[in-house]
């Protein structure tokens, strides 16, 4: 989105995109406490996080637990701390309770099923691609195809709907997503993802995107006790102030990651180098969890699917003369 100018005020470039990395500190501004040089340690940045070398405020910055990777790092502050105040913030997540999440084979996704299961009794229900059903379904209650009647399939197992949906697509999942809460549910939009059709912004897939959106009747909320919410982590951290909410959150969770309670899915590691190919991937909505950009990864070397193999370590092992038109980089899987 950010990519494409699908935000409000969206910076001037040239920029350097990225909100969240993790590293080795490196040097501290006087009077800095709390933080040593040497120091591991993961951060949110108000953009440059794809970088060697980042400089963020103090309050941005968490101490990594001693026994996480900086893969997992890399991958834990936003989508954790972004499904966790929706869940227990704003939805006020509790037993028994049945919550409906979209994209559930991505990193958000993952995290939300993660955190449901730390209270007792809560049903999942996951929307995703069908051909990421395998990979996710033991981490959901019940998983569903997002090109099919998913709405109809949830009334079967709920009739009286869920209490908590969240929504990062919008469009015409957001009247789907409505029609499916009970009384008192909650309703989060998260993201706009459906915005995001082509290789370049559209105004066409805008326009559609705005107009599937159900509109919205306050008199029908008050008579359907219904919550409609929205949530932008990156908002409230930069724009409102929110550093000691997100503060608590991330106590919270780095607590339950201590305790192995939550972990985060990491799908595929890239270097620098591979931004695009990365990118694509998630264009294409072809990762489950989170994709890491490792800069201290060596660029896959490109490759032919059918005569070249890459190993483990992401090394060219056989790379036959040819043109290197119809290759492509493929991802080291962690």
């Amino acid at each position: 989105m950010v990519r494409q100018g699908n935000i409000d005020n969206p910076p001037k470039t040239p920029l350097v995109p990225g909100f969240e990395c993790c590293g080795i500190v490196e040097s501290v501004a006087e009077n800095t406490q709390g933080f040593e040089i040497g120091d591991r340690v993961m951060a949110f940045l108000n953009y440059n996080a794809w970088a060697e070398v980042v400089c963020t405020p103090v309050d941005f910055v968490y101490k990594m637990p001693d026994d996480m990777t900086f893969t997992e790092a890399a991958a834990f502050s936003l989508n954790f701390v972004a499904a966790y105040m929706m869940l227990f913030e704003v939805a006020s997540l509790r037993e028994e309770m049945s919550v409906l999440v979209h994209s559930a084979g991505g990193a958000v996704g993952q995290a939300v099923a993660q955190l449901c299961s730390t209270v007792p009794n809560v049903t999942v229900f996951g929307i995703a691609s069908c051909f990421k059903h395998t990979s996710i379904k033991d981490s959901v209650t019940h998983i569903f195809d997002r090109n099919t009647d998913y709405i109809q399939e949830v009334k079967k197992i709920c009739p009286d709907g869920v209490d908590i949906v969240l929504d990062c697509l919008c469009g015409e999942n957001t009247g789907k997503s409505l029609s499916l809460l009970k009384p008192l549910g909650t309703y989060i939009l998260y993201g706009a993802s459906n915005m995001v059709t082509g290789e370049t912004k559209s105004f066409f897939s805008f326009a559609k995107s705005w107009w599937q959106v159900e509109k919205v009747n306050p008199i029908k909320l008050y008579e359907e006790n219904k919550v409609i919410a929205g949530f932008s982590l990156l908002n409230l951290l930069f724009k409102q102030g929110g550093c000691n909410l997100v503060k608590s959150a991330m106590d919270k969770l780095l607590s339950l990651y201590e305790q192995k309670k939550i972990r985060p899915v990491v799908d595929s590691l890239w270097a620098l180098e591979e931004v695009k190919e990365a990118m694509q991937r998630i264009h294409d909505r072809g990762n489950i969890g989170k994709l890491i950009l490792d800069v201290e990864k060596s660029p896959t070397p490109l490759m032919a699917n059918d005569s070249t193999e890459t190993s483990e370590a992401g090394e060219e092992e056989e790379e036959p003369e040819g043109d290197n038109d119809s290759k492509e980089r493929m991802p080291f899987i962690h």
